[in-house]
C-alpha cells in the first residue's frame, strides 16, 4: 500500500485502543496524520499504537487515562499541538453503564452519573480545551453517537440520554461555533466489545465490523460538509450526499 505523503495535521481519537476508534485511527493514519490516541487500559493502548504506527508516516502518541479527568484532557490537547497542526477531535471514547442493562426504574444513579460525566461531559471537556486551535485551524469535531440517542430502546435509559445530551450540545455548539464543522456521528450496531456486553450471553456476530463502518466517517471528515447529525448507514447506501 503506497503511504500518504506526511501531514502536520494532529487529530485526537478517544477511546481508540479497539473498536471503531483503532479502526478510525489506523484509517487516519493511512492518510498520514499525526495522531493522539487514547484509552483507559494501557496494554491495549500500547498495543494499537503499534499497529497504527506500521500503516503510516505520522506521528501516533498514545496517551492512557480517564477521559473524565480534567488533567488527561488537558495533556491530550497539549500533546496533539504539540505533534501538529489540531484540525480534529473525535470523541469516540464511551461507557454502556451496568451490564446486563437495567430499566430505568432500577437504574442506580451513581451509575447514571458516571455515565453522564464520560459520554457528555468529558467530550464537552475536551471540545473546550481544544477550540482555541480548531477555530485557528478551521477544523472538525466528531461525536460519536448512537441510535439510543433518538428511539425508546428498553434498558437503554441511562446510555441513550448521555447520548442525546451529546447530540444537543453537538447541536448548539454547530451554531455557537461557525467556524468549526461539528458532526454527531451515528456507526450504527457493530460487533464491538461494548455491544456484546450490552447483550451478554447472546450472538451478536451479524451485527457490522467497525472497519466496515469506518469508510462512511473518513468520508466525512474529508468532506467539507455542513454541521448536522450523520449516519453511517445512510452514507454508505448514498442517501445522503457529502
Amino acid at each position: 500500500m503506497k503511504s500518504a505523503k506526511p501531514s502536520t495535521k494532529s487529530a485526537i481519537v478517544t477511546g481508540a485502543s479497539r473498536g471503531l476508534g483503532l479502526e478510525l485511527a489506523t484509517a487516519l493514519a493511512d492518510r498520514g496524520w499525526h495522531l493522539v490516541i487514547d484509552a483507559r487500559e494501557p496494554h491495549q493502548l500500547d498495543r494499537a499504537a503499534r499497529t497504527i504506527r506500521e500503516r503510516g508516516p505520522g506521528i501516533v502518541s498514545a496517551v492512557g487515562g480517564d477521559i473524565s479527568d480534567p488533567v488527561h484532557q488537558a495533556h491530550l490537547v497539549s500533546e496533539a499541538t504539540s505533534v501538529g497542526s489540531l484540525e480534529l477531535v473525535v470523541n469516540n471514547a464511551s461507557t454502556l453503564g451496568p451490564s446486563p442493562l437495567p430499566s430505568l426504574a432500577a437504574y442506580p444513579i451513581e451509575a447514571l452519573e458516571h455515565v453522564i460525566r464520560v459520554n457528555f461531559m468529558a467530550p464537552l471537556q475536551l471540545i473546550q480545551l481544544a477550540l482555541p486551535h480548531l477555530r485557528k485551524n478551521k477544523g472538525v469535531v466528531v461525536d460519536v453517537t448512537s441510535d439510543a440517542a433518538v428511539e425508546g430502546y428498553e434498558g437503554w435509559g441511562g446510555y441513550g440520554s448521555s447520548k442525546a445530551a451529546l447530540e444537543q450540545m453537538s447541536r448548539v455548539l454547530a451554531v455557537e461555533e461557525p467556524d468549526i464543522a461539528v458532526y454527531w456521528f451515528d456507526p450504527g450496531d457493530m460487533n464491538t466489545r461494548m455491544h456484546q456486553d450490552a447483550f451478554p450471553g447472546e450472538d451478536i456476530s451479524d451485527r457490522p465490523l467497525p472497519q466496515t463502518r469506518v469508510p462512511a466517517l473518513v468520508e466525512l471528515i474529508e468532506s467539507g460538509s455542513p454541521s448536522g447529525r450523520y449516519s453511517a448507514q445512510k452514507i454508505l447506501e448514498g442517501s445522503v450526499v457529502l
